[in-house]
């Protein structure tokens, strides 16, 4: 059963994380949060083709490695919850198809790995699933082919830009003791503060997390203080300056109980990545890793993890558009 306060979803039975897997790419690899992922690969083509073949290929290793922590099969999943940055979410299709298992197909941007794993935490709290699987993927060339210049181009990047994180991170959702699980979730509303620079995906998201965060305090009369730690997705630098500016405004203090998943995947300081980073695989490969071992570890009781998306096109982009942002949450205890 669940049950709603305000617009936030409580979920009773308590879903259960009970296995994960990540993979990244050779960036991420080198960065930080090195030996917390399950894998990593040195060929951005992962053997493949294409770069768009190498991300599907992403999406298919981390549900193999949940799959194989969890001691199930492809049979013993119900749904499967998956989504990307590429057009028609073709890294997830491709992916995911040889696995049979019913695919629940969405597009949240950068915000899909906390989309697709509300979801799939309110069918199983609900009985429509025993389990079920979110899992959500990027690919730092097959997005600089889609949203910005092929790399052959080499262009100089601004400041502000980010860089997309070559990533796939799954979790299995089910039912277990002892184990993390999503308490509640709040599915966030589409913020526009009139973006227009396809390179400062931070401040086109940073609105959208402020708010679904501020609508999750109000709902739960919690605050900050409450939590053990508050991630994002993929604000990077910029966007984290002006998220704090934004919950300022709402009364609310981020600065000593928040982490951005952009900020830590990579060093900042010591790698070439501008602001930091970007992209669905950011905080999917994060959770699936660094969060998940520090609830084994018992050093997390009680975090948010909000993961934040653009919802741009190219297409929109060169016609001029704003770019509206997005953010889910979820609250996951153990």
């Amino acid at each position: 059963m669940v049950k709603k306060l305000g617009k936030t979803v409580i979920l009773e039975n308590k879903p259960t994380i009970i296995g994960y897997g990540s993979i990244v790419g050779k960036k991420e690899h080198e960065g930080p949060l090195s030996n917390e992922f399950d894998t990593y690969i040195d060929d951005s083509y992962f053997g493949e083709e294409s770069y768009e073949k190498a991300e599907s290929k992403l999406q298919t290793t981390a549900v193999e490695i949940a799959l194989k922590k969890s001691n199930l099969k492809p049979e013993d999943i119900d749904k499967i919850f998956a989504g990307d940055l590429l057009n028609q979410c073709i890294g997830s299709s491709f992916g995911l198809r040889d696995f049979q298992i019913p695919f629940i197909g969405l597009y949240g941007a950068c915000s899909t790995m906390a989309l697709s794993t509300a979801l799939a935490s309110i069918f199983v709290d609900c009985g429509a699933a025993d389990k079920a699987i979110a899992v959500t993927s990027s690919h730092f060339c097959s997005a600089e082919r889609q949203y910005r210049f092929p790399l052959n181009y080499g262009n100089q990047r601004t400041p502000t830009a980010q860089w997309t994180v070559t990533g796939s991170g799954a979790l299995v959702i089910g039912k277990g003791k002892n184990m993390p699980y999503i308490n509640a979730v709040t599915f966030g509303a589409i913020q526009d503060l009139g973006i227009t620079d396809a390179n400062n995906m931070g401040a086109a998201m940073a609105p959208a997390a402020a708010s679904t965060i501020s609508q999750f305090f109000k709902d739960t009369k919690t605050s900050p203080e409450d939590y053990d730690i508050i991630y994002t997705g993929d604000l990077g630098r910029v966007g984290t300056e002006l998220l704090y500016e934004l919950m300022d405004k709402e009364g609310y203090d981020l600065r000593c109980r928040h982490a951005d998943c952009g900020n830590i995947i990579f060093s900042v300081d010591n790698q070439d990545v501008h602001a930091g980073g970007s992209g669905c695989g950011c905080s999917a490969s994060v959770l699936a890793s660094f969060v998940m071992h520090r609830f084994e570890e018992n050093q997390f009781k009680n975090i948010l993890f909000v993961s934040t998306g653009a919802l741009l096109s190219p297409t929109s982009s060169l016609q001029g558009e704003t770019i509206p942002g997005i953010a889910h949450l979820l609250n996951i205890k153990k």
